[in-house]
């Protein structure tokens, strides 16, 4: 396990190799598909620093923050949560995800026998991880804002360095 500490230096990802297990210490972002864009079209304006939102040595974790921690979308998305019912009665007897379901899906799913589980223990880590977090830009997208999170021993495995990928 190696122990990387923001802002990261060029020599540190140098030393990273494919399948490196990592902690992540430090400042790390939050982006998923509403706000990167608006974060490129604030550097291309040159605008980034009125935000105080400073890349060099950065870390940007795709993901949305929310009460049920970060990580994977959530289940409970209109689209997601709507075809649970449809899935299970055609034969879908496990729904994975995060997130609370609606009553009338839980109902859904006993009567067509299937069951939803979530995945806390990666949750639940990556929130333990999270010392604190704070809204930096386009507070309006809510839970896909951007974010700023202070974290501790944050894991991580590398997946691509030096053009090469674990994929």
């Amino acid at each position: 396990m190696k122990t990387i500490t923001t802002p990261i230096t060029e020599e540190i990802v140098k030393g990273l190799e494919i399948g490196d297990m990592i902690t992540i210490t430090g400042i790390i972002y939050t982006g998923r598909d509403a706000v990167l864009p608006r974060i490129v079209s604030l550097i291309e304006d040159d605008c980034l620093q009125n935000y105080g939102i400073y890349l060099k040595g950065s870390v940007i974790f795709h993901s949305a923050v929310s009460t049920a921690g970060v990580g994977v979308t959530s289940s409970n998305k209109v689209e997601i949560e709507s075809s649970m019912p449809v899935l299970s009665k055609a034969g879908v007897r496990l729904h994975l995800g995060k997130g609370a379901l609606k009553p009338e899906t839980v109902i859904a799913l006993n009567k067509y026998k299937s069951i939803y589980a979530v995945q806390p223990p990666v949750t639940a880590l990556l929130n333990k991880k999270i010392l604190s977090r704070k809204v930096i830009a386009f507070a309006e997208l809510g839970m896909e804002a951007m974010h700023e999170l202070r974290v501790v021993e944050f894991p991580a495995v590398i997946a691509a360095a030096h053009g090469i990928s674990i994929y």
